[in-house]
Parts: C-alpha cells; sequence; structure tokens
C-alpha cells in the first residue's frame, strides 16, 4: 500500500479523492478536539482504500476539503468504512448537513460476529491481524503544528488497518449470513437526526425525577438556553451549567435572579451578571410541556409493576440464552427497551418483532411473555421448552 505525506493543499486533496472514488470502499477516521469547545475542531482527516493512504490537514490554510466531502456524502458508490463512527460521522454532518453513505461500521459489524458488544479498535486489529497497535500517540494535541511523523503514522495506521480488516469481516458475514443484520443498524447509526444539535430536543439528554408537566417545561426552556450559550461561546455545555444543576433549577425554580447566588453549582455572580439574567428569562417564559411532547412512561407493566418488571427479567435471561447459542452481541439482537416494552404488553413498532430479529429471538420471546415457552434445566444446563413440547 502506497502511504503519502500529509496532504495540506488543495491540488493534491482533489487528485486523491478522484483515485479513492473510483474504489469500492474508503476507511475512514479523523482526530479531532473537543474538550474546550462545544463544536469538535476537526484536525486531522485519514482515508485508506485497499491501494493507497493518507492523512488530510484540514487545518492548512486555504485548503479546500469538498472534494472529500462530496465524497463521503454525495458519492453513492464507495461504501464508507468507520470504526465506531459517531463522532466522526458528527464532525461530517457538521460540515455538510449530511452523513456519510453508504456506511459499514466495524464495531457493529463484531457484533454480528460474536466479538462482543464494544469491542475496541486495538483489540479488532489484534483480533483480525495480530498486530498491537502503538498507542503512544493516543493523546495527542491534534491542533498542535507541526506534526511529528509519528503522530502521522499512528493517525493512518488507524486506516491502513481498517481497510485490511474490512474484507475480512465482509467475508464472514457473507459466509455465515449475517451481512443483512446489519442494515437496520448502520441506517440508525446513519440517521441525520442524531447529529443535530437541536436546542428544543436538548432537554431528552438531562436525567431529572417525576413527570409533572411544569417541571419538564422549565427543564426543556432551559436546556435550550444552555445549548444557545454553549454554541454561541463555544463552550462545552457543561461549561455552562451542570445536567444536575439544571434539573435542580427546574425542580426548584427561583423566585428572582438574586436567589442564583444560593443555587449549588453556580457562582455567586450569576445573581446580577447577563448570563443569570438569560437564564432567569427562559424559566419566565417556560410554559408547562404539552401532552403530545411529555416522554413516555417507564413503568409501563401489565397488572402489577413488580410482575412487568420480573417478566422483562426473564426476557433478559431468554436474550443472554439466544445471544449466547448464536454467538451474538446481545445488544445487536435486542434493546433492553424494547424487552420492557414487550414485557408491558406493547406489540407494534418493536424492532424485535420485525425482519431478522423475529426470527433469532422475537418469536420466542413473544412466545415467553404469552405462556407458550418456558425455561427448564436438563442435565445442569439452562435450556427452553414450549408447552406443546410438554404435552
Amino acid at each position: 500500500m502506497h502511504i503519502h505525506d500529509l496532504i495540506d493543499d488543495s491540488a493534491a486533496l482533489a487528485n486523491l479523492c478522484h483515485r479513492l472514488s473510483q474504489s469500492p470502499f474508503i476507511a475512514v477516521d479523523t482526530e479531532f478536539m473537543r474538550e474546550n469547545s462545544y463544536w469538535p475542531e476537526l484536525c486531522l482527516i485519514q482515508i485508506a482504500d485497499a491501494n493507497e493512504a493518507a492523512a488530510i490537514d484540514p487545518m492548512a490554510p486555504g485548503i479546500d476539503l469538498k472534494p472529500l466531502l462530496d465524497l463521503l456524502t454525495e458519492n453513492d458508490d464507495v461504501l464508507k468504512v468507520f470504526h465506531a463512527g459517531g463522532q466522526d460521522i458528527e464532525i461530517v454532518y457538521n460540515l455538510t448537513g449530511k452523513t456519510p453513505f453508504p456506511m459499514f461500521d466495524s464495531q457493529v459489524a463484531a457484533m454480528a460476529l460474536g466479538q462482543g458488544e464494544q469491542i475496541g479498535y486495538s483489540n479488532l486489529v489484534e483480533s483480525y491481524l495480530g498486530i498491537s497497535v502503538d498507542k503512544g500517540a493516543r493523546f495527542t494535541d491534534w491542533s498542535r503544528r507541526p506534526l511529528d511523523k509519528r503522530q502521522i503514522e499512528y493517525a493512518i495506521g488507524d486506516v491502513t488497518h481498517l481497510s485490511t480488516i474490512f474484507p475480512k469481516m465482509l467475508d464472514r458475514l457473507r459466509k455465515n449470513g449475517r451481512g443483512g443484520w446489519l442494515d437496520q443498524e448502520m441506517e440508525r447509526i446513519g440517521n441525520p437526526a442524531n447529529y443535530a444539535n437541536d436546542p428544543e430536543e436538548a432537554w431528552r439528554r438531562v436525567r431529572i425525577a417525576g413527570r409533572k408537566p411544569e417541571v419538564l417545561g422549565r427543564l426543556k426552556a432551559l436546556a435550550k438556553w444552555r445549548e444557545l450559550e454553549a454554541q454561541g461561546k463555544d463552550l462545552p455545555r457543561g461549561r455552562i451549567i451542570k445536567d444536575e444543576t439544571l434539573a435542580d433549577l427546574a425542580g426548584t425554580p427561583p423566585k428572582k435572579q438574586a436567589d442564583l447566588a444560593r443555587v449549588r453549582g453556580l457562582s455567586p455572580a450569576w445573581a446580577n451578571n447577563d448570563i443569570g439574567a438569560r437564564l432567569m428569562a427562559s424559566l419566565e417564559a417556560a410554559k408547562p410541556m404539552s401532552a403530545a411532547e411529555m416522554p413516555a412512561r417507564d413503568d409501563r407493566k401489565p397488572g402489577n409493576g413488580k410482575e412487568g418488571a420480573l417478566v422483562a427479567d426473564l426476557l433478559k435471561l431468554l436474550l443472554k440464552i439466544r445471544a449466547r447459542d448464536i454467538d451474538v452481541a446481545a445488544k445487536l439482537l435486542a434493546r433492553t427497551e424494547d424487552l420492557e416494552a414487550l414485557a408491558a404488553g406493547q406489540r407494534e413498532g418493536l424492532a424485535i418483532l420485525e425482519g431478522w430479529r423475529f426470527e433469532q429471538f422475537g418469536r420466542d420471546a413473544l412466545a415467553l411473555v404469552e405462556g407458550r415457552l418456558a425455561f427448564a434445566v436438563k442435565n445442569g444446563k439452562l435450556k427452553m421448552t414450549r408447552a406443546e413440547d410438554e404435552e
């Protein structure tokens, strides 16, 4: 494989992207900094196909990234391969308003191949290639220039290894017929809605006890205010105000700005400064949350709530058994919220009752909650017993 020097001019990048646009797939990774900012600062982009690899400097003066961004979001003929690509996809979305398509995530593929729920990149490389990844540059400040040769080699290694691993994973998926299992997950990961930091939806990230419409209405208003402050100042939202403080203010709102001086987690200066005034204005404008927007209850249980929780526990046990039997990560097979909804009597809109998940797990999960399937211990091993078999 040909490894290029660091690409820091538009012509070289355009030529690289033209060549890569002829490839069936490209492996993609990014290096970024976001510890001190709201928006991730893109510092390096690594890209490779089976023949060549390069690191691209997006911080180079005057460099035009459009050919690269078009390759990632407009060229449907080239598959984009990531490993745990959520943050890489977020960066592309922030730059273009689009997500890479089509896409393959090797961490998700590893779940379908029975390699665990969140296999790390180093372990994936060790598993497929028998290579130990140099982790020495892991904590590099990627925004500093110049980058030395070791840092660039470390960064490019992420995509050269990935471009070698991807065909091997694809071959395994084809042999065991599980390639189609990934389609729904890739569609979910690639959904642009996951990466749109809509201030109106920011309240959903904050954990809060209780379901009073007045409290949730204040939480929505405060979370929107914080998101806009963080975006405007380009600071992490936690630097503006912590989640727990936001929840406390929603539950017990101050009557006047001077009361902010006594709120745990806020500086006394908030009693008089402009940001404190904007916080109070958001609280004063808050309205009770509408019934349509209220979150679904977590206690949807058939009959006795405790009984419903026990049924969900039985489904989780069934999930463990089935995941073990077919050698797939349980998280890919079913999500906890789907199990709890099934136990609560829901039958519509559940992924486990559709497609391959129904065939592999959902049919038995449904039989269990409807009394047609039971647990049994035979020769010291836990097995499933069908009612008709017993009869």
